[in-house]
């Protein structure tokens, strides 16, 4: 059977997961009684809530006599860990572009790596039955960003399908018949060349991993292209690090390959398919599995430096340990090691008093999601803000800079060039209309002038914008940024909140608290209206008199408090604050809860 591997890949909600979903359905592979759900490869828990593309996930349809194994891509740029290792494993790439949006910063991250691998990208207009679909402009705007991505002349010339993945058509005309997905089909068996590892196949056994998981009954498993030779099950093999040493010899319990939505086990690899294996114990991504007579290791590709960083430490709250069983340092280092393990663009460090660590990655979603899958499993954690990672060069202190794109009604424009611009030091790269009342502006700036701007975004454009960022480049440091205008109200007792005390104090602020619920000395309850940190007691009930008198004895009628996600708490903190985050509740709280200590630290610093 004739074998194709391709990548989809494609901007953030440009539809990639559910074009996957009529690929899967289009080829036979669910039966026609089956059940299946919507994004049927998005199966992570978050993935579904948040109807985003987080893991990367390898498919297998079948179309006439050709196999095709197709690779579902993160659309984020916090995940493009994720995207870079999976490029290695295909030969070809179906770039996916809304015909509203064009190409987006997503889009272009992705395409300059397939196309640096040489990749010929096939070019899909997908939604070009939406009723502000432009599938020209938007196909012109798909030239030029190849052309400045350093495209050569026959990435340019791709060949492209105006499409509707959510009504399952694919066609080379706008005009088309519109009934099926078989152009697309015919297209990648066309255009997207056999797997030349097939070529190698008489070769000895290699493998690069690109990615790692775990299974209840075989344990650890690695996943990539076979590069040559072919594999059967209880063979014995080695792994290399990317260094050329060797990490250890195992045998191969189990191969497993792609068919459909599973994984199947298989007998024998052959080179240039997608496959599974099981059987080692510390062999990991980015790490050659090859046979005992190679001692040369397959070039790994490199991955993005990380550009922010977030201090996990263990709950010291009184209110630890009520929500979560995980609250031991030792268990919290394991499970971000084991992170950093399947996660390249992940990076941990122990801090010297051992009961924090320092994770960085590439951004605040990247984090949300780690801390997320913790909170779920259990975990109790103390969160601070995350911070940029500078780099020195030439005796240069450089910061990372990114390139911010926004779409925003034409009236909301002004206000949000000034902030960008403004106190959060960004350079203003491009303005344009963007049709329909909208602007298009293009900006570049600080990672540091972005932390915690998508709620005030939100906010100063009532929340109509769209913002999209990616990792632009280094720059010279630019100086100090402001950051949060007010204070906050913190506790100043233990206990349970009053209304009537939270109703008193909704002069002073916005609260994130209601009645009846727990608090304790130094954690922020709400927002102060002012610059400066306030001290309340939110424990402070109505003093009881034998005097009655009409209206006096109302029932006290609260505003409904701020409730923070995840994401917009740890944005929202300052260096002397934390985000308590349990399996039930996220709290905000100050770094020291002790007043006293609180002010000598504030001295000191």
């Amino acid at each position: 059977m004739d074998l194709r591997n391709i990548a989809i890949i494609a901007h953030v909600d440009h539809g990639k997961t559910t074009l996957v979903d009529e690929l899967l359905k289009q080829s036979g592979t669910f039966r026609e009684n089956q059940a299946t759900t919507e994004r049927a490869m998005d199966s992570n828990d978050i993935e579904r809530e948040r109807g985003i593309t987080i893991l990367a996930k390898c498919t297998s349809v079948e179309h006439g006599s050709t196999r095709i194994n197709i690779v579902d891509t993160p659309g984020h740029a916090d995940f493009g860990g994720e995207v870079e290792r999976i490029l290695n494993m295909v030969d070809g790439v179906v770039l996916l572009v809304d015909a509203a949006e064009g190409p987006m910063p997503q889009t272009k991250f992705v395409t300059s790596k397939a196309l640096a691998l040489g990749l010929r990208p096939i070019v899909v207009l997908n939604k070009v039955d939406k009723p502000d679909a432009e599938p020209d402009r938007a196909l012109n705007e798909v030239f030029d960003l190849f052309a400045n991505l350093g495209a050569d002349d026959d990435q340019l010339d791709f060949p492209h399908l105006y499409a509707s993945g959510r009504s399952g058509w694919a066609d080379a005309e706008l005009d088309g018949p519109r009934e099926n997905l078989d152009a697309l089909f015919d297209l990648i068996v066309r255009h997207v060349p056999a797997p030349r590892q097939i070529a190698d196949a008489g070769k000895p056994f290699r493998m690069l991993a690109t990615t790692l998981s775990a299974d209840p009954f075989i344990g650890r498993i690695l996943t990539g292209r076979v590069e040559s030779g072919t594999l059967k099950v209880g063979e014995t093999i080695k792994a290399l690090s990317r260094k050329g040493e060797r990490i250890e010899q195992f045998r191969v319990t189990k191969i497993l390959a792609f068919r459909g939505l599973g994984q199947q086990p298989i007998e024998e690899a052959q080179a240039g398919d997608i496959v599974t294996l099981a059987g080692m114990a510390k062999a990991t991504v980015a790490d050659t599995l090859c046979d005992l007579s190679i001692d040369v290791p397959l070039p790994a590709q490199p991955i993005d430096p990380p550009t922010i960083s977030v201090t996990f430490g263990i709950n010291d709250s009184p209110l630890a340990g009520k929500d979560g069983n995980k609250v031991q340092s030792r268990v919290i280092r394991e499970r971000l090691m084991k992170e950093a393990e399947s996660n390249v663009a992940i990076k941990i460090e122990d801090t010297p008093g051992g009961e924090a660590f320092v994770v960085s990655g590439r951004g605040e979603l990247q984090m949300g999601v780690l801390i997320e899958n913790m909170r779920r499993e259990g975990f109790e954690l103390s969160i601070s803000r995350p911070r940029v990672i500078f780099r020195e060069e030439n005796g240069q202190r450089l910061e990372p800079v990114e390139e911010v794109i926004v779409d925003v009604d034409d009236e909301y424009s002004g206000v949000v060039i000034e902030k960008l611009t403004g106190q959060r030091k960004g350079d203003l790269v491009e303005m344009k209309p963007a049709g329909v009342g909208k602007t298009r502006i293009v900006a570049h700036v600080p990672s540091r002038g972005l932390i915690g701007y998508h709620g005030q975004f939100l906010t100063d454009t009532r929340g109509t914008g769209v913002l999209n960022r990616i990792f632009h480049g280094w720059t010279p440091h630019k100086g100090p940024i402001e950051g949060r205008h007010v204070g906050v109200l913190i506790s100043m007792e233990n206990g349970v909140s009053v209304a009537y005390a939270l109703w008193n104090l909704e002069d002073r602020g916005k609260l994130f608290i209601g009645a009846q619920e727990q608090v304790y000395e130094g954690m922020i309850i709400g927002e102060h209206s002012r610059d400066n940190d306030l001290e309340v007691n939110p424990l402070k009930g109505k003093k009881l008199t034998n005097v009655r008198a009409s209206g006096t004895d109302e029932a006290v009628r609260l505003t409904p408090p701020v409730r923070m996600s995840l994401e917009e708490a740890i944005a929202y903190v300052q260096d002397d604050e934390l985000v308590e985050v349990t399996p039930k509740i996220v709290r905000l709280r100050k770094r020291f809860l002790d007043p006293h200590e609180r002010k000598r630290q504030a001295r000191a610093g």
